[in-house]
């Protein structure tokens, strides 16, 4: 599948169209097949790394990775179908 991938904290430059594997969801998933997602501020935020005050940047650069991001797809909001469902 493709994803916008980020790798690192910086400007738009830093985000790539790259192919990915699907995921393959675990107990209590769904797997969705994305049509419409979105932008948001909070998007930007994070991937600059440029929060208000110096506290809120290290609490989120612990919460979303200290050198890099732990989670590299960008994303808040989307418009899709269900694929699949794993039951517990």
């Amino acid at each position: 599948m493709k994803a916008i991938v980020w790798t690192k904290y910086g400007p738009p430059d830093v985000l790539q169209l790259k192919e990915v594997e699907k995921p393959i969801p675990m107990d209590n998933e769904v797997l969705i097949r994305i049509y419409a997602t979105t932008v948001i501020a909070g998007d930007c935020e994070m991937r600059s790394s440029k929060f208000s005050s110096a506290f809120l940047w290290f609490a989120m650069r612990m919460w979303l990775g200290l050198r890099k991001p732990k989670k590299n797809i960008l994303g808040q909001e989307f418009a899709g179908e269900m694929k699949q469902w794993v039951r517990m």
